[in-house]
């Protein structure tokens, strides 16, 4: 039970409480985006390049500067199935 809490965030190098302040900070961001692009879809000259920079740089935090880590095999290596 404790791996389902704990294997992914350690292939990204985290602890889980670290991976959970990383993940409320990319959700909090894009709510904000969000809430901006609802408002620009009103109101077109507002947040004009919210929405587009907001997912260029979680984009780029996430996926283009990210290192994963190999999840470590249990002691024996893995069961056959």
């Amino acid at each position: 039970m404790n791996r389902l809490f704990t294997e992914h965030p350690q292939s990204v190098g985290e602890s889980y409480t670290e991976h959970m302040g990383v993940a409320f900070g990319f959700g909090w961001r894009m709510v904000l985006a969000g809430l901006a692009c609802l408002v620009h879809a009103v109101l077109p000259f507002l947040f004009v390049k919210t929405g587009s920079r907001t997912i260029s740089v979680l984009h780029d935090r996430m996926v283009a500067n990210r290192v994963r880590k190999p999840i470590a095999e249990p002691a024996g290596g893995r069961a056959a199935a």
